[in-house]
């Protein structure tokens, strides 16, 4: 009598069924709407500033008070995601997005706008780690890798989309539409989740009291994490070398050696420290970091360069930036294809190297420069490294990581891209700053200060992803792990080749 060997048989593919593919689409949808969000705002700026009469100094609260708690409470929502229930605070995340977006769109004054702003961040800060843990524990081998490469793709298009779709509502319909648009979104995810997604009620570690939370951890982490990135954002002000500055650097750096400190002797920490002992998650986490602080400041300079030294209209600059998104897409797609046979080191530093060439020919632009001979050819190319680094440092940083800690990991390469974003921007606005004003003491003329300023940024920022490419050399070189689960902890180290 003939048998059919069931344990070696490839398990039924998730991702091919209906549930599968609308699943995946609602997990994509959160990531759109968090990244997008820290973009859409940026060509609204000065319409925003002339209707509630912000000051220079303080309309940089608008984009920042998002990056902020974003980023400075990743970790903690990460960590409850996998405590308390990944779908509760996808819900809990979306419906506080939902209602500040609204508090933003009808704010009448600076505080309120600034405060909707905040909130936001706190929202996106529960709901990315929770949806990319979903998406991380519900799709297995093959299937993760192309859920993997789809979301990376989605959330680099992400940022260029927001540009677009900003400078359309600021222009037809006003500034307060960039936070409206958020609510439909909003509602589509909420409606989602409670009809795809099953309650998983929290995953406690083994030997965790389901309610046991470690508040020390939570509150350490979070401060230190506030601390930073608060810092970093007021650094260009304040001066990098200024008492301010170094003494918040300092004592964000206390606080953080004080949480190890604490996570070391906790019995059920916040962060179990063993999750770092992953082979290449934390080369992955530092690519993802030096990455960003390239990528951010890019779209940063090349829309001021726009704007203010070619003159386009909010529009023109958000439809500047659709060939990019349709090259982050394509650089994404072809990572997803590509992990099984090469695995994902490779791609990363690729993709790392294609787009420092991308933004280096980007700091060439000259003042009279045009879009099609400036500005088109390097912005797909650095998007279509951008596609393949973004999908390869997901997956790699994802790859082997056991189901109860999913949501700490996710949270982790998140609070990369939310630091490099943050730390980017401020350092290469100094540097661009700084070139422009000597350039206007030696009398150059305001478009020929600017341009130089942009450029000597953008040279910095093309070899900080030449940096990353480095980096990722250690990151993991996954083509396919295996599924790792609570039970699977003591052997974490997922399928690599020699390599």
């Amino acid at each position: 009598m003939n048998t059919v060997n069931t344990s070696t048989a490839p398990p039924e593919s998730f991702l091919a069924t209906g549930r599968g593919k609308v699943t995946l689409a609602l997990l994509c949808a959160v990531t759109f709407l968090d990244v997008m969000d820290g973009a859409i705002v940026n060509v609204a700026l000065p319409t925003i500033r002339t209707h509630l009469g912000f000051s220079v100094q303080n309309l940089q609260w608008v984009v920042s008070g998002y990056l902020i708690t974003y980023g400075g409470f990743l970790l903690l929502g990460g960590r409850a995601a996998d405590l308390l229930g990944r779908r509760r605070l996808l819900v809990a995340g979306t419906a506080l997005f939902a209602a500040s977006s609204l508090a933003c769109g009808l704010a009448d004054d600076q505080g309120l706008l600034v405060g909707g702003r905040l909130a936001q961040g706190f929202g996106a800060a529960m709901m990315s780690p929770a949806a990319l843990s979903i998406l991380t524990t519900t799709f297995q081998g093959a299937d993760r890798h192309k859920a993997l490469g789809l979301w990376a793709g989605i959330s680099g298009m992400a940022s260029a989309v927001g540009l677009l779709i900003g400078g359309v509502l600021t222009q037809e319909f006003g500034w307060r539409w960039v936070f409206f648009v958020s609510l439909p979104i909003c509602a589509l995810v909420l409606f989602g989740t409670f009809r795809i997604l099953k309650d998983d009620h929290g995953r406690p570690a083994a030997g965790r009291a389901p309610g046991s939370f470690d508040a020390v951890g939570a509150l350490l982490a979070t401060a230190g994490m506030l601390l930073l990135i608060f810092t970093v954002v007021k650094a260009p002000d304040a001066g990098w070398g200024a008492g301010r500055t170094i003494g918040g650097l300092a004592a964000s750096a206390v606080l953080m050696a004080v949480f190890l400190l604490n996570e070391q002797r906790r019995r059920h920490p916040l962060v179990p420290l063993s999750i770092f002992r992953i082979r290449g998650l934390a080369a992955a986490d530092a690519t993802q970091v030096i990455a960003w602080a390239g990528f951010y400041s890019m779209f940063f300079f090349v829309t001021l360069y726009m704007q203010n030294v070619l003159g386009y209209s909010q529009l023109r600059s958000g439809l500047a930036y659709v060939p990019v998104s349709v090259g982050i897409g394509f650089g994404s797609t072809l990572a997803t294809k590509m992990f099984t046979r090469t695995g994902t080191r490779p791609i990363i530093v690729s993709g790392a190297l294609l787009a420092a060439t991308g933004i280096l020919w980007l700091s060439r632009i000259p003042v009279d420069g045009t879009y099609l001979t400036n500005l088109l050819a390097p912005l797909v190319i650095m998007g279509i490294g951008l596609g393949l680094l973004y999908a390869g440092v997901q997956t790699a940083a994802n790859a082997g990581v056991p189901d109860d800690q999913a949501g700490l990991a996710a949270a982790l390469i998140t609070a990369s891209f939310q630091l490099g974003s943050a730390l980017g921007l401020a350092v290469f606005s100094g540097i661009a700053t700084s070139r422009t004003s000597h350039l206007l003491a030696a009398h150059a003329s305001p478009p020929v200060a600017l341009t130089g300023g942009f450029q000597r940024a953008l040279l910095i920022s093309a070899l900080c992803l030449v940096a990353a490419g480095v980096i990722a050399l250690r990151a993991s070189n996954t083509r396919g792990e295996f599924a790792a689960t609570t039970e699977s902890r003591q052997n974490l180290e997922p399928s690599y080749d020699a390599a």
